[in-house]
């Protein structure tokens, strides 16, 4: 899913070094600007701040952090059908509520 998308890092090599990583583009840029958004609105989720703060906290900036996030998320996307559970917070007080 990731790859239709997109989403994940690419590293750039060339015969005597390499370049880093960066993103890459094209895939479907509908998706990933809902999964982007979606990152965005999850930051309120306790999971997903703890998660922007500890990739923050490793050098990213904003804008990588919540791509990060959004990558996370496709993860999560892709399991729940594959293993037939749907999404659970971990907070528990928005389960009770």
């Amino acid at each position: 899913m990731a790859e239709y998308l997109r989403a994940d890092m690419l590293t750039t090599f060339s015969a005597t070094s390499i370049r880093g990583e960066h993103r890459r583009r094209g895939g479907n840029i509908r998706l990933k600007r809902a999964l982007y958004l979606s990152a965005f609105a999850s930051l309120r989720d306790q999971a997903s701040r703890e998660y922007d703060d500890r990739k923050r906290a490793e050098g990213e900036d904003h804008r990588s952090a919540l791509i990060c996030l959004a990558r996370r998320r496709t993860n999560v996307l892709y399991a729940m059908p594959h293993r037939g559970t749907p999404y659970r917070s971990g907070n528990p007080t928005a389960i009770a509520a």
